[in-house]
């Protein structure tokens, strides 16, 4: 799950959203936490992949085995 964060950055770039918008619709306070996890400083919670899994309509073995890549066709734009 080394890459997790990695990913995250990716998706949440290919959708044009800033780490603050990104944290306010999973709903965090502090943007700080999505950043953390982008630079690989913490692993993130499973609730977490979970809420990114099922805002950017990717699967969790996508987001958290690194052998996987994002499939693009499975990532729509919002």
């Amino acid at each position: 799950m080394q890459r997790f964060g990695e990913k995250l950055r990716t998706l949440r770039i290919k959708h044009g959203m800033t780490v603050r918008e990104l944290a306010h619709v999973l709903g965090y306070t502090a943007h700080s936490h999505i950043g953390e996890v982008e630079r690989g400083h913490q692993q993130p919670s499973i609730g977490f992949a979970l809420k990114v899994s099922r805002l950017f309509n990717v699967t969790m073995d996508q987001l958290t085995k690194d052998e996987l890549e994002i499939d693009e066709e499975s990532a729509p734009e919002l």
